[in-house]
């Protein structure tokens, strides 16, 4: 696998290739094809140029493009005057991670909220037992939330 990469290159796409096949869910060819586009100048890559760092079949290579197109972790474009598309990371998977993000951050939130109130008004000896606890928590996620608001709002396109 990774034919006619630098050695440096190789390392870096293992192992961010690991940490996305376990943290966002890809087979291991998805996540190192994902990796490949990510270090890969804008220009992206060809079909060919994929398969052949890859080492991996035309059809398994065809697969995981495919899904990282439904994914919107990649997108292609064609050049004037060539029928060939380029593959690259997409532009805009990192602001839909971010509001993915804030969004579970947000429904967290709310329903904190309400067990507080909860417990406020229903175990008020529990609540005064662990209220450092509860301010804590909540002070977290109202800081998680303006911090990905705050970085959502400087992504470009904006």
């Amino acid at each position: 696998m990774m034919r006619g990469c630098p050695e440096k290159k190789k390392k870096l796409i293992e192992e961010i290739g690991v940490l996305f096949e376990q943290t966002h869910d890809l087979t291991p060819l998805a996540a190192r094809i994902n990796v490949i586009m990510i270090l890969s100048p804008n220009e992206g890559h060809t079909f060919e140029e994929i398969v052949q760092i890859t080492g991996a079949s035309k059809s398994s290579v065809s697969t995981q493009l495919n899904l990282l197109l439904k994914l919107n972790r990649a997108e292609y474009f064609t050049k004037t005057g060539e029928r060939r598309r380029y593959f690259r990371a997409s532009k805009q998977y990192v602001k839909m991670r971010l509001q993915d993000h804030l969004q579970k951050i947000q429904k967290e939130l709310e329903l904190f909220e309400e067990l507080t109130q909860y417990n406020k008004e229903n175990n008020p000896e529990k609540f005064q037992k662990n209220k450092d606890f509860t301010n804590h928590y909540g002070n977290y996620l109202r800081a998680q939330k303006k911090n990905l608001e705050t970085a959502i709002a400087k992504m470009p396109g904006n």
